[in-house]
């Protein structure tokens, strides 16, 4: 339901419609086309339009998920085939249902501005239409638009009037990672390359959470959205968020992103920064994992190279203006949850035990209890799986393109 219609209905009957929690992961890749034709290189061949919906609905049990290869015209053929078919349908408020999920159409890009680094955004549009046209717009300003993650020939500024001149939104992705995030490795400020009016809200990605962001204030205003970036069918849902909507759709998410009319995020679910790639400072010579103390060097103790990339923390501390973290008070919480593929002994047999006896993983993860967990995989991995999505497992942590993973000899850490 679109704002105004909202607004009418408040006139008329002095009452919001009924809002309830659904979980939403926003960031998910295609890997190719139903015909073979490649869209993210780096991302498997299984990632398709139609398997992309099956999982998050079926397994993963995921309410509202954006998909943002979504701007290829060679996936939007593949999209057109299954509204014609009529196994999906486009809804009103925005985006493309699938049994119990809701798609949203979108696209990531890769912005610049001057000789700076490249910087990645996350565009999303109500429906094939619009997303359409944008291609078309944006098919004069990339060399192959039928990739992921291309590079525009535009500026930030124009690309953000085009976006929400369609009634999009516009989202920065990944903000902190030193591999095209805005904070990571192009800008100490948002405002250096964007206008900050048109921007929906900022994706934190994996290596960073909402405390370690609030050493910036620039992001005070925007809602924080954590997604899983999502490479192969596994690791959709491994971070996500819990919204409080009327309904899965464009226009609902769009509310929730501005907090209007009791629609917002509520929970965002993401790993523990420790467990991302990027948390760790680390050599580009050796790949050695690089201690806080040890950044300030010149070169690497280990191997002598000169190249040290920051980790996230590292770079936040950088570029704070703040000397301690600030969340404003609409912050919702950050919750640390390991995903069920990271945890040791939690094989793909015992796995689909759990799915049979509880329908999705997003059922296994809020809803079933450690006695019950227990009764189809075990004591022992009950209380792992507890303890995971509780934040209790003790990690190692990530760097230099690696993940962060669970310490098998260190038991579960003490909150």
């Amino acid at each position: 339901m679109a704002s105004s219609a909202i607004d009418r209905e408040l006139l008329m009957t002095g009452q919001l419609p009924q809002l309830q929690r659904y979980y939403a992961d926003l960031h998910i890749h295609i890997g190719q086309t139903e015909k073979g034709a490649a869209v993210k290189i780096s991302a498997s061949r299984n990632l398709t339009f139609a398997n992309i919906a099956r999982e998050a609905s079926e397994r993963k049990g995921i309410h509202l998920t954006g998909i943002i290869d979504c701007h290829a015209p060679h996936v939007q053929e593949d999209i057109r085939r299954y509204l014609e078919d009529g196994s999906m349908t486009e809804i009103e408020g925005g985006g493309i249902a699938y049994k119990n999920t809701v798609i949203l159409l979108g696209s990531e890009i890769e912005i610049r501005e001057g000789t700076r680094p490249e910087a990645h955004v996350l565009a999303f549009f109500p429906n094939l239409a619009s997303i359409t046209d944008f291609s078309g717009w944006m098919s004069r300003r990339m060399k192959n638009v039928n990739l992921s993650s291309q590079r525009l020939y535009a500026p930030p500024r124009e690309l953000q009037a085009e976006i929400y001149g369609r009634g999009g939104i516009m989202i920065p992705a990944h903000i902190f990672t030193p591999h095209k995030g805005i904070y990571g490795s192009s800008a100490m400020r948002m405002a250096e390359l964007l206008d900050l009016d048109r921007i929906s809200a900022v994706e934190l990605g994996l290596s960073a959470d909402s405390e370690m962001a609030g050493y910036i204030s620039e992001l005070d205003c925007y809602s924080f959205l954590t997604n899983s970036d999502a490479h192969s069918l596994g690791k959709i849902g491994r971070e996500y968020n819990e919204l409080l909507l009327a309904t899965p759709s464009f226009a609902e998410l769009r509310l929730a992103l501005e907090r209007k009319h009791g629609r917002k995020v509520v929970g965002n679910y993401g790993l523990n920064p420790r467990l991302g790639k990027y948390h760790r400072s680390f050599c580009t010579g050796c790949g050695t994992i690089l201690d806080e103390e040890e950044i300030a060097a010149d070169r690497c103790p280990a191997c002598g190279h000169p190249k040290l990339v920051r980790g996230v923390f590292d770079r936040i501390l950088n570029i704070a203006d703040r000397a301690e973290s600030c969340l404003p008070d609409h912050r919702p919480p950050y919750i640390y949850q390991v995903p069920l593929e990271f945890i040791p002994g939690l094989g793909k047999v015992k796995l689909n035990l759990l799915l049979e006896r509880f329908g999705t993983e997003m059922n296994i993860l809020h809803e079933a209890n450690e006695e019950a967990i227990a009764a189809v995989v075990g004591p022992e991995l009950g209380r792992s799986i507890v303890m995971a999505r509780e934040g209790r497992l003790q990690l190692i942590a990530g760097g230099g393109g690696t993940y962060g993973r669970i310490d098998r000899s260190g038991g579960f850490a003490q909150n």
